[in-house]
C-alpha cells in the first residue's frame, strides 16, 4: 500500500516530465471583435486537430449581461437548451447527450457540480465575461471527465492596452424585469486588475395559457421571481522574464422561487451561493511554456430546507514544449480533491490525472494531433482515454481554401457522488460511462476584398456504454449502467460578411440535425428500444442577420426547435415552435470623456405560446431597453 501511494507521484512527475514534441494549430474559429489582449499560455484546443472549436462574440448592443450563458447558447448557437423557464434550472445537450455530459469550465477550472454531474447554465450571468468558446463532440482526452459531447469554456481577459475605463450598464425589461452592472478597469504599471458587479432582478410576471386546468384559462405567473447578485474580480501582474500571475475571483448569489409545473400550486425556492477562485502562474519562454494552477469551487444550494454542500480544489501543472515548426507538445498532471456533504451522506474523494498532447505538421497543408489522458480515481485508472485527429488542406490559393478534418476519440464520465452515494439507493459499484465518436469535416473559407464567408458541414457518430440511469427497485430508486446509446447527425455553420461603403452586413446560418437511439434497455422497458432520447430535437436551427452603418446597428434573429419526445417510448411530444426575435441600437459620444450604446431588443416577436420542457410555461412577446456607458 505504501509503494502504491508514492508510486503516483512519481509516475505523474514523470509523465510531466515526458520530453515530447510537436506542432501547434489554429483551429477553425468564428470571426469576432475583442479587445486584442497579450497572449500568456497555449490554449488547449490548439492540440484538437480536426475538432470544431467556436467563440462568441458579443457587444454592449447585444447586452451580454442581460442575458445567461443558457440563454445566449440557446439563442445563439444550434444547441438545445433544456430550460424550465426564464431564470430557472437550465441544461445542455449537444450531440445528443445528457446535461451531464458536457462540461463547463471558467479560466480553465473545471465547474460541473461533483454531486449533480452537471453544471446549471442559467446561474452563469455573462456580465464580466469576455468569451466563450464551444468545443464540438467528445473531448474527453483534452479536458476530462464529462466531456463526452462537448464541452464550453468561459474566460476572462485583461487586454494590457488599457489604463483605465468604467463601464455602466443598465437593462429594462418586460414582465418587471432589470438587470444593473459596473465594472472598472485600471492597469497600474506591470499591474492590471478589473472590478465587475452585477445585480439581476426578474419579476418573470408574465401571462401564460394554463393547459393544465379546464378551459385552458390564461394566468400570470406568480411564483417565479429571480434575485442575483454577483462579484468579479481579475488581476494580472507581469512580474518580468516571461513571467505572468494571474488570479480570478467570482463569487455569485442567486435566490429562486421555482416556477411550478402546469396545474401544480407548488411554493418551492433555491438558494445557490457560488464561490470560483483560480491562480496561474505562467513562464514563457522561447520553446516552452510553464503554467501552474490552483483552483477552488464551493457549491451551496438549499432547495426549501434541503442544504447540500460540495467543494472542490484542483491542483495543475502542465508544460508546452516546441522544438521545430513541426513539433509540439503539451505534458501535464492535475490532482483534484473533493468533498461533498449532503443531506443524506457526506464523501471525499481524490482524483489524478496525466494527460499527453502532440501535433505534429509534416507538410504545411496536413497536421495531426494525439491526445492521452489517464484518470486515477481513488487510486484506480479510469479507462484510458486516447483521441486522434487530422486536419488537410487540399486547396489553397490568395481568396480561399478548403479543408478537410477529421477525428476519433474516446470520451469518459465518473459516476457522481449523487449516483454512488445517495441515500438510499446510491450504487457505490458503478462503471465509468464511456464513449467512442468518429467525426469528418469540411471546411471552406473565402477572402476577398469587401466580402468574407466561410462554410462547416461535419458529420459525426457516438456510442455511449454504461449509460447510467436510475431505475426502481423495491421502495426506491437505484442507478445503473444499462444503457447503450447511438447518436449520428449532421451540423451546418454558415458566415458571412460583406462590407460596401459605410455599409456593414451580415449574416449566420446555424443548423443541427441529431438522432439519436436506445440500443439496449432494462427488462420491461423494450417499448424503448430504438427510440429517440427524450428532450432531444431532431433539427434545430438558428438563423441571425445583422446590419451596421455609421453609428447605428441591428439585427434580426431566428430560431426553429423540432418536435421533442417527452417519454423514452417517444408516445407523447411537445410539438416544434419558431421564434423571432430583433433589435437596433445607436453609439453615441458626449463630451470627450463618455461614450456608450443605447438600444431596444424585442424577442419573440409573434407571440409565441410554446414550451421548452412539458408543463413549463415560457414568455410571450417581451422588450428589452439597455444603455451602456463607458467614462
Amino acid at each position: 500500500m505504501a509503494a502504491e501511494k508514492i508510486g503516483v507521484p512519481i509516475l505523474a512527475i514523470l509523465w510531466l516530465l515526458l520530453p515530447v514534441w510537436g506542432f501547434s494549430q489554429e483551429l477553425l474559429r468564428d470571426t469576432v471583435d475583442l479587445d486584442p489582449v497579450e497572449v500568456a499560455a497555449v490554449p488547449m484546443s490548439t492540440f484538437a486537430y480536426g475538432q470544431r472549436v467556436r467563440t462568441l462574440g458579443f457587444s454592449e448592443a447585444e447586452g451580454p449581461a442581460a442575458v445567461s450563458l443558457g440563454d445566449l447558447l440557446q439563442d445563439r448557437t444550434g444547441l438545445f437548451i433544456r430550460s424550465y423557464g426564464p431564470g430557472m434550472t437550465a441544461s445542455l445537450s449537444m450531440r445528443g447527450t445528457s446535461a451531464g455530459h458536457n462540461a463547463l469550465f471558467w479560466n480553465g477550472l473545471p465547474v460541473n457540480s461533483p454531486s449533480l454531474g452537471q453544471a446549471d447554465y442559467s446561474i452563469f450571468p455573462m456580465a464580466g465575461m469576455d468569451q466563450v468558446d464551444i468545443h464540438y463532440g467528445s473531448a474527453g482526452a483534452l479536458y476530462g471527465t464529462d466531456a463526452i459531447g462537448g464541452a464550453v469554456h468561459l474566460s476572462t481577459s485583461l487586454p494590457v492596452n488599457k489604463k483605465r475605463n468604467t463601464s455602466v450598464t443598465t437593462q429594462l425589461g418586460s414582465f418587471g424585469n432589470w438587470r444593473q452592472e459596473i465594472s472598472h478597469q485600471q492597469r497600474i504599471k506591470s499591474i492590471s486588475f478589473r472590478t465587475s458587479l452585477y445585480r439581476n432582478a426578474l419579476a418573470n410576471r408574465f401571462s401564460y395559457t394554463d393547459w393544465a386546468s379546464q378551459d385552458t384559462p390564461v394566468r400570470y405567473q406568480d411564483h417565479a421571481a429571480v434575485n442575483q447578485l454577483g462579484w468579479v474580480q481579475d488581476l494580472r501582474a507581469d512580474i518580468g522574464e516571461g513571467q505572468v500571475l494571474k488570479a480570478s475571483l467570482w463569487l455569485g448569489e442567486i435566490q429562486r422561487e421555482i416556477q411550478p409545473v402546469l396545474g401544480s400550486s407548488g411554493r418551492d425556492t433555491q438558494e445557490d451561493v457560488n464561490l470560483r477562485a483560480v491562480v496561474d502562474y505562467i513562464k514563457n519562454g522561447q520553446k516552452t511554456t510553464w503554467n501552474i494552477k490552483a483552483g477552488l469551487v464551493r457549491d451551496r444550494m438549499a432547495f426549501n430546507r434541503e442544504v447540500n454542500l460540495t467543494l472542490q480544489a484542483l491542483l495543475a501543472a502542465d508544460v508546452d514544449w516546441e522544438l521545430s515548426d513541426k513539433w509540439q507538445s503539451r505534458s501535464g498532471v492535475r490532482y483534484t480533491r473533493i468533498q461533498g456533504d449532503l443531506s443524506t451522506y457526506s464523501r471525499t474523494e481524490q482524483r489524478i490525472e496525466m494527460y499527453q498532447a502532440t501535433n505534429y505538421k509534416p507538410l504545411d497543408n496536413l497536421g495531426f494531433s494525439l491526445q492521452l489522458r489517464q484518470l486515477l480515481h481513488e487510486g484506480k485508472p479510469v479507462p484510458f482515454t486516447p483521441g486522434l485527429g487530422v486536419s488537410w488542406t487540399f486547396f489553397k490559393n490568395p481568396v480561399q481554401q478548403w479543408e478537410l478534418s477529421g477525428n476519433g476519440s474516446k470520451g469518459f464520465k465518473v459516476p457522481t457522488l449523487n449516483d454512488r452515494y445517495w441515500v438510499p439507493g446510491g450504487n457505490p459499484d458503478l462503471a465509468s460511462e464511456q464513449s467512442w465518436s468518429k467525426e469528418l469535416g469540411l471546411n471552406q473559407k473565402f477572402n476577398n476584398n469587401n466580402l468574407q464567408f466561410s462554410n462547416r458541414l461535419s458529420l459525426f457518430h457516438m456510442s455511449v456504454d454504461n449509460w447510467i440511469i436510475w431505475l426502481p427497485e423495491e421502495s426506491y430508486w437505484t442507478p445503473k449502467n444499462v444503457r447503450k446509446v447511438v447518436s449520428k447527425g449532421l451540423e451546418y455553420f454558415m458566415e458571412w460578411e460583406l462590407r460596401q461603403g459605410k455599409w456593414d452586413l451580415g449574416w449566420e446560418a446555424d443548423y443541427a440535425w441529431t438522432h439519436t437511439s436506445n440500443r439496449s434497455v432494462a427488462a420491461g422497458n423494450e417499448l424503448e428500444l430504438g427510440k429517440q432520447l427524450p428532450y432531444v430535437p431532431r433539427h434545430k436551427v438558428q438563423l441571425r442577420w445583422n446590419v451596421k452603418k455609421d453609428r447605428f446597428s441591428g439585427f434580426v434573429s431566428g430560431q426553429y426547435t423540432g418536435e421533442r419526445f417527452v417519454t423514452s417510448d417517444n408516445r407523447t411530444a411537445l410539438p416544434a415552435f419558431s421564434l423571432w426575435g430583433a433589435g437596433i441600437s445607436h453609439d453615441f459620444a458626449w463630451k470627450e470623456w463618455v461614450t456608450g450604446t443605447v438600444g431596444l431588443q424585442v424577442h419573440n416577436v409573434w407571440d409565441t405560446d410554446y414550451q421548452i420542457l412539458r408543463l413549463r410555461p415560457m414568455p410571450g412577446r417581451n422588450f428589452q431597453f439597455s444603455i451602456h456607458l463607458d467614462l
